[in-house]
């Protein structure tokens, strides 16, 4: 991830804070290429000791994830208030749980999807790389540009 310029409100997060946050959400993106393009499915997730899982069924998103293929993984969210976001970024392989054991330990932790259809493959992320940010929220009138130009935006504090 890029690194925060001096004195901005963005926070590199620790390894141990991406997985605090990955856990208070259930929905994120697999990033993986398929025919030399890339591609970004959202999925439903969770995390499982150290690993990232999900469920999906045949089709291009399974075949694409066989083999160990590199893959990277984002989940984002925010504060109850809204005023302050996280994002985290896991890289790694993609793999088929196919161990019984396993299946049965991940059935317990693994989401429902959202999309009707069978979803009878588990995958695993095991992660070679975890990175994430964490970021004040900024007012529009920080980032949108004037409307005309020369003319600053106005500020909300000064009642213009």
């Amino acid at each position: 991830m890029d690194t925060p310029a001096p004195g901005s409100e963005t926070v590199s997060l620790t390894v141990h804070d991406c997985w605090k946050h990955l856990e208070t959400s259930s929905v994120g993106r697999v990033a993986l290429v398929i025919g030399g393009d890339p591609e970004i499915f959202p999925v439903n997730y969770a995390p499982d000791f150290g690993t990232v899982i999900f469920r999906t069924g045949p089709g291009t998103k399974l075949s694409a994830l066989k083999g160990g293929k590199s893959v990277a993984f984002e989940a984002d969210g925010f504060n109850t208030y809204g005023t302050i976001a996280w994002s985290v970024m896991v890289k790694g392989t993609a793999e088929l749980v196919e161990n019984t054991a396993e299946l049965q330990e991940a059935a317990a932790t693994s989401p429902s999807p959202w999309q009707a259809g069978v979803k009878d493959q588990l995958i695993r992320i095991v992660p070679r790389e975890v990175s994430g940010r964490r970021f004040v929220i900024s007012a529009p009138a920080q980032w949108w540009p004037p409307l005309e130009p020369g003319v600053a935006p106005s500020d909300p504090g000064n009642g213009t």
